[in-house]
């Protein structure tokens, strides 16, 4: 005989614990000061809650700082030279016009007027473009930070080498006369050469000079903090994260050969 009494009534499971997120212990203004200090715990703190803003005004505060320095040190005169030596070095544009080559003149007079403003905006945009490149880059590697905590590890790596950069770049330009100051070479590789490339002649070896240029004390100080970075926020091996970098690194040295070469 069947049975058709109904199954004993049974309580629900408990719903799945979620572990509380952990807040994080340091201000925005703390992390700043902290990644000079403890570079480790602030990107745990970061990874906790990734947070970019002010790191990132103070980057692009410091570029902006740097190009207006470097304009009322060199002046228009120093533009003039600087654009007119480029063109002849280059077999295409060695023989421009004089009506198109006063054009290109004009164009770069007014860029590096202006310039200290447009870093204001170029370098959010490149900082965020890199931000994606290591997001991505993490991911490829099983990372599970976001998008936001790969962005926080481009500006929290970027900011050491950036102070110590604009202080020595400032040191340069108040102890040089403008006429030692290559304007094209300032821009392309810093005032500070802390790299081989010092040894060189940029003109006389463009490319190669653009190659040992990227060996350099302060971009590497960048890349260790951005291996660190990627590391925790992401909780990626260390030479998962150590690939991501190397890769991105090399495309930079890429760039810059290709920008030598053309440009002579």
């Amino acid at each position: 005989m069947e049975n058709n009494e109904a199954p004993a009534w049974e309580p629900p499971p408990p719903p799945e614990k979620i572990a509380p997120v952990e807040p994080p212990e340091m201000s925005e203004v703390g992390t700043v000061l902290n990644i000079f200090m403890e570079p480790g715990r602030t990107f745990e703190d970061l990874r906790k809650k990734p947070r970019f803003i002010i790191g990132l005004m103070l980057i692009s505060l410091l570029a902006s700082i740097s190009a207006f320095a470097l304009y009322q040190k060199v002046g228009e005169e120093g533009i003039r030279r600087s654009v007119n030596e480029t063109l002849d070095r280059s077999p295409q544009t060695a023989s421009m016009p004089a009506e198109q080559r006063q054009g290109v003149m004009t164009f770069n007079l007014a860029l590096q007027k202006y310039m200290p403003v447009v870093v204001l905006v170029i370098v959010p945009i490149f900082i965020f473009v890199i931000g994606l490149f290591y997001f991505l880059g993490a991911k490829a590697f099983g990372g599970n930070g976001g998008f936001m905590h790969a962005v926080s590890v481009v500006v929290y790596s970027s900011i050491p080498p950036a102070v110590f950069m604009t202080i020595a770049s400032l040191i340069v330009l108040a102890v040089k006369s403008a006429d030692e100051i290559d304007l094209t070479s300032a821009q392309r590789g810093g005032l500070v050469q802390a790299n081989p490339s010092m040894f060189l002649d940029a003109k006389a070896q463009p490319v190669l000079t653009a190659i040992l240029s990227s060996v350099d004390v302060f971009q590497i100080w960048g890349w260790i903090l951005a291996a660190i970075g990627l590391r925790i926020t992401n909780k990626l091996s260390s030479g998962s994260a150590w690939a991501i970098v190397i890769i991105f690194a090399l495309i930079g040295v890429l760039m810059k050969v290709m920008g030598a070469f053309f440009q002579g």
